[in-house]
């Protein structure tokens, strides 16, 4: 008998083990180094290389060959990998010098380097455990943090010493707070001068943050996790950023804004970009090294928000500026002072600068995540099937990923100057399901939708129960031309469901009035539109949908939407899955709720409005509400006071409660059980 969906799905982190990822390009484009497992279902990733003139593949770090203990990682690594969203272990961050001739990494704690072009890796002796580490870009030296202290050592002589030490437990130097990893995408605290001589360096102090503890009902004989949460509202941490030098100078860099959402470092210019605590205005800052003086070199507002774009700040060779920015409803690229990209079509990210060329990833159509170009002149486009692509550039060389609809897995393939296509072969597990995902438009709102039918079932034979499956929250998207983003939804709809996946306003890829209507109301415009758009398919399939036998599940900011439809449509929805569910916006963190709600001592209706206790007395449909206690991200609380609010309403409900889990589930038997009683639960309460 072959493996179930469940199992195998939790055996290989959802399909990711196995795939190609981290790819670094030489200068003189020549080799690529990248990470991967050796199988779909090995966590273990290695370091690898790829020699674009030979073809070539080679192995350069494996860890079992180091001895490293996978388990043993310090708490800030854990962290870092929570935020991230990393389910991988092995080597799953590295740095290269800027020739790409060394690599760094942390391994259990350990740090090593590597010579790319000898194969051999090796310890260095460190007085604590290691997170992130760094070359200099001329590879003599690597940066890194341990015990909150931001220390650097000579590769050669192992000469160690710290550049900052921590002032109290609260202080760390070199890493980045809770904010910036989990918000604004920013995993780092440090960055290298280009000359190798000194380093920009973030000082974080929690001391003002709220502290919250996270316990383990399991383990009673175990005390509760501390960790400083900075809820909406609340104070965040304390950032300060200062230029310290290999010869133990210390300048302060200041800047008055609450939030540094990230900094470069290149041969033209020291840059750091800060933003608001209202997030109405980012400014971008040239910073002097040698004094830290600051002068703005351009100002972003926005009466909702501004958008933080990865990638930029950059520069071409001649230092022309390369930006993205809202202008004229759409996401745009500039270059200098201009746009380059007209309003319609919505950059999503510079993936590399070159010389004078920048790639970058854009949507002309919301499904769509193309690549493009420009080369100082034009707009070229890279990719030119459907689907979703993403890539690196340098030395004249591309690495292209693709996916679609089309093809299983993730497709890599490095690109010669000279146009040769060189795959990068992929070893990840093939799911085994037969995908029948319809893609389209749906309600008044011409909504992005996907049908999902299962396999076996004949168009109009037979109406089925209805199962959406929505994330439906700002910033992200669940319809999109790639096949990994459909298979758990394939999976239920093998069980003998209908599945819709909508994405409503507030989601990416439209432009910028769709992701805007839902400042100041997370709740009303993200289940109107899921309504909308569940009207709008049963219309294109009217033969095919049961709307009397109607459910909903999702995860993080999907499961709040799960719990709002049954609380308020109930007459739409009649069972809902809620997972990981945000009940109440002042439990959640400031940058992402901030962004939409505005703070809550100046809009408390606001908050009012899109939080579920006040509908707790509505609830006349079974609900499921599942959250892992060890959820550092949205907080086991969200569950606990909405299940004690339906309890005081008498107004039954089921609670699954996650022992040991965090956010991402990545435990085996919890993902693969997880899926199997969702399924029973859906199928008894829709009966």
């Amino acid at each position: 008998m072959s493996e179930s969906f469940p199992r195998l799905s939790a055996r290989t982190r959802r399909f990711t083990l196995g795939v190609p990822r981290g790819f670094t390009i030489s200068p003189d484009g020549g080799r690529v180094v990248f990470l991967r497992s050796k199988s779909g279902d090995d966590p273990v990733t290695c370091l690898w290389e790829l020699d674009t003139e030979t073809h070539v593949e080679r192995l350069v770090v494996d860890p079992r060959a180091l001895d490293a203990d996978e388990e043993d990682l310090p708490r800030e690594e854990r962290a870092r990998r929570e935020r991230s969203r990393e389910s991988a272990g092995g080597v799953v961050a590295y740095a290269t010098d800027a020739t790409v001739t060394r690599a760094c990494f942390a391994l259990s704690g350990g740090l090593y380097v590597a010579d790319l072009a000898g194969g051999q890796a090796y310890r260095l002796d460190t007085p604590g455990a290691v997170i992130d580490p760094r070359l200099s870009p001329d590879g003599r030296h690597v940066a890194y943090v341990t015990g909150g202290a931001l220390r650097v050592q000579d590769v050669l002589s192992g000469a160690d010493r710290a550049l900052a030490t921590p002032e109290s437990q609260t202080v760390t130097y070199g890493l980045a707070e809770f904010i910036a990893a989990e918000e604004m995408d920013r995993m780092r605290g440090y960055w290298w001068a280009p000359s190798s001589d000194a380093l920009l360096v973030e000082r974080a102090d929690e001391a003002p943050v709220n502290v919250w503890h996270i316990a383990d009902p399991a383990n009673p004989d175990r005390p509760a996790t501390v960790q400083r949460y900075p809820a909406a509202g609340t104070p965040n941490a304390v950032t300060e950023l200062f230029v310290l030098g290999l010869d133990g100078s210390r300048v302060a860099v200041p800047y008055s804004e609450e939030y540094l959402t990230t900094a470069s470092w290149d041969s033209h210019a020291l840059s750091i970009v800060t933003m608001t605590r209202d997030q109405k205005t980012m400014r971008l800052l040239s910073v002097d090294p040698a004094t830290g003086a600051t002068t703005l070199v351009r100002e972003d507002t926005d009466p909702a928000w501004v958008d933080i774009v990865t990638g930029v700040p950059a520069h071409l060779d001649d230092g022309s500026l390369v930006w993205v920015a809202s202008a004229d409803g759409g996401h745009r690229l500039y270059v200098g002072d201009h746009p380059v990209t007209p309003p319609t079509l919505q950059v999503r990210a510079v993936l590399g600068v070159d010389h004078d060329s920048v790639l970058f990833s854009a949507s002309g159509d919301p499904t769509e995540i193309q690549l493009w170009t420009w080369d100082g002149h034009s707009l070229l486009p890279v990719s030119t099937r459907s689907g979703v692509f993403s890539g690196r550039m340098s030395g004249g060389v591309g690495v292209l990923t693709e996916q679609s609809l089309d093809t299983e897995g993730v497709s890599a393939t490095v690109v010669k100057r000279d146009g040769t296509a060189v795959p990068i072969p992929s070893f990840a597990e093939r799911p085994g399901l037969d995908m029948r995902v319809s893609l389209g438009r749906s309600g008044r709102r011409d909504l992005a939708t996907a049908v999902v039918l299962p396999s076996w079932h004949e168009q109009g034979s037979g109406r089925l129960p209805v199962l959406m499956n929505p994330y439906g929250g700002p910033h992200a998207q669940r319809v999109l031309n790639q096949r990994s983003i459909f298979l758990e939804s394939q999976w239920f709809a093998e069980q003998g469901f209908a599945v819709v996946v909508a994405d409503g306003r507030g989601t990416p890829g439209r432009g910028t009035a769709f992701e805007r209507a839902v400042l100041n109301d997370l709740a009303t415009p993200a289940l109107e539109d899921q309504v909308d758009a569940l009207q709008g398919v049963a219309e294109q399939y009217p033969d095919d949908l049961d709307l009397t036998k109607v459910a909903i599940r999702g995860w993080s900011f999907g499961g709040y939407l799960a719990a709002l439809a049954v609380l308020r449509r109930p007459d739409v929805f009649h069972a809902a899955v809620a997972g990981a569910p945000v009940t109440d916006w002042r439990l959640y963190d400031t940058c992402y709720t901030e962004r939409y709600l505005g703070h809550p001592d100046e809009q408390p209706e606001v908050y009012e409005k899109s939080s579920l206790f006040a509908d707790a007395s509505k609830l006349e449909r079974p609900l499921l509400l599942v959250h892992g206690l060890a959820d550092d991200n949205v907080v086991a609380a969200h569950t606990l006071r909405l299940s004690s609010a339906l309890l005081a309403a008498g107004r039954r409900h089921s609670v699954l409660p996650l022992s040991g889990v965090t956010h991402m589930t990545p435990q085996e038997v919890v993902a693969e059980n997880l899926l199997l009683l969702q399924l029973d639960f859906l199928k008894q309460a829709l009966a």
